[in-house]
């Protein structure tokens, strides 16, 4: 039989990743796993159990081959003939952290649930950040495995 977490049996803990020299698809994976909670092993997928995520010097994050360059993001205005297309050098100037954001937000699940869960993601440039408070546990990238995730 299955056992199904209730919400007065969520807790949510947080996280902090240095994204200096990170990939950015590599960075993405690893955030949307504990962002949904797929780290624990209470993973319900219907429901937010997931932990926060602090990640700093965003502005150090890295692309492999030419992406950087070449990657096109589109969007729509909604009005016709609206399309508009950036890369991720020209998105990166504007805001450093939307392209770690469009990854990760891609790889979670869409509507409410997705939102909910993609606002726990805090990303900022440099490494100072206002989270020191609720004591982020490090993560190092190098050094990840399935061991470093799951503590709960």
């Amino acid at each position: 039989m299955t056992k199904f977490v209730k919400k007065d049996q969520l807790s949510s803990s947080w996280y902090e990743i240095d994204a200096k020299n990170a990939v950015v698809g590599r960075l993405a994976t690893v955030v949307s796993k504990i962002i949904r909670g797929k780290n624990k092993t209470t993973f319900t997928p219907h429901m937010d159990d997931g932990d926060f995520v602090v990640v700093k010097n965003i502005e150090q994050i890295k692309f492999t081959g030419k992406k950087y360059q070449n990657k096109t993001y589109y969007r729509h205005t909604g009005h016709p003939g609206g399309i508009k297309e950036t890369t991720p050098e020209k998105l990166a100037e504007k805001k450093p952290g939307e392209v770690l954001k469009l990854a990760v937000k891609r790889m979670l699940p869409g509507g409410v649930l997705g939102r909910k869960q993609l606002s726990k993601l805090k990303i900022y440039s440099g490494s100072n950040h206002p989270h020191s408070a609720q004591n982020p546990q490090v993560i190092e990238l190098g050094k990840l495995n399935s061991k470093n995730l799951a503590r709960n």
